[in-house]
């Protein structure tokens, strides 16, 4: 999912960057597909987790945004060259 493997360095990285992709896309049939994936290769307690983890992640984005809370500058500096590599700023947010 990374131009550089990133995701090799996880286990299950691209299992798990699959589920959040398909999430966020929305497609119920792909979403079926991506969750058994993750339930058959990691259980039904990383599906728990990974699902909780995706939730988090995407409450915290909308309750900073909807509180129109920006980005710090040093956080921005920071995380800008990971954020491109990642295509995180093509996010809807």
């Amino acid at each position: 999912m990374t131009d550089d493997g990133a995701v090799d360095s996880v286990a299950h990285g691209e299992i798990l960057m699959n589920l959040v992709a398909v999430v966020h896309g929305g497609n119920l049939g792909e979403m079926a597909s991506a969750r058994r994936a993750v339930r058959e290769n990691m259980g039904d307690a990383a599906f728990v987790d990974a699902c909780a983890t995706i939730a988090s992640f995407s409450a915290v984005v909308k309750i900073a945004d909807g509180a129109g809370i920006p980005l710090e500058d040093f956080k921005e500096e920071a995380t800008r060259d990971l954020r491109a590599e990642l295509s995180i700023n093509d996010f809807q947010s």
